[in-house]
């Protein structure tokens, strides 16, 4: 693929300064559509900063299954709005929230962190792979491109 057909192709998926990852992906040899590929989709993951629909379903799915994993949501959250607590200002924090687990596991995914020397030579990695299923490209270093890939272009912030 060209570098102006992949600069169409990130343009199409939504990448904001689509030329600047074509470019790197033909003369770094990174794999950067699927780096921007995982992080779109782990983005959609992640609550919309406009959406408060979200604190009904959680309140309303939590209410079927309050004894459930994650029950406790509900009334927590009910609690919350009883208190006075704004549904933007849930959202916000939650989004953090989810942004800091996401950051954490794009971390995670190149380094296992501290662990016990009895297993240090345990590892583990995020691969792009081919269509039996095989790596052909290791995806790394996905924390650099987290807030560059926020769907909001603001990187998180206010």
């Amino acid at each position: 693929m060209t570098e102006a057909e992949l600069t169409s192709l990130f343009a199409h998926l939504g990448a904001r300064e689509p030329a600047a990852w074509a470019r790197s992906q033909i003369n770094e040899n990174i794999p950067q559509l699927a780096r921007f590929l995982f992080l779109r989709q782990a983005w959609k993951l992640v609550v919309p900063e406009k959406d408060r629909t979200w604190i009904a379903q959680e309140m309303q799915e939590m209410n079927m299954d309050a004894q459930g994993p994650g029950g406790a949501i509900g009334p927590a959250l009910r609690r919350l709005l009883n208190q006075g607590a704004s549904e933007d200002d849930l959202t916000r924090v939650v989004r953090v929230m989810q942004w800091s687990l996401l950051s954490a596991l794009c971390y995670l995914l190149d380094d296992p962190g501290d662990v016990e020397p009895e297993v240090r030579d345990i590892a583990w990695g995020l691969f792009q792979v081919d269509e039996e299923g095989r790596p052909i490209a290791a995806i790394s270093g996905l924390q650099e491109s987290l807030l560059e890939t926020e769907p909001s272009g603001r990187e998180m912030r206010p």
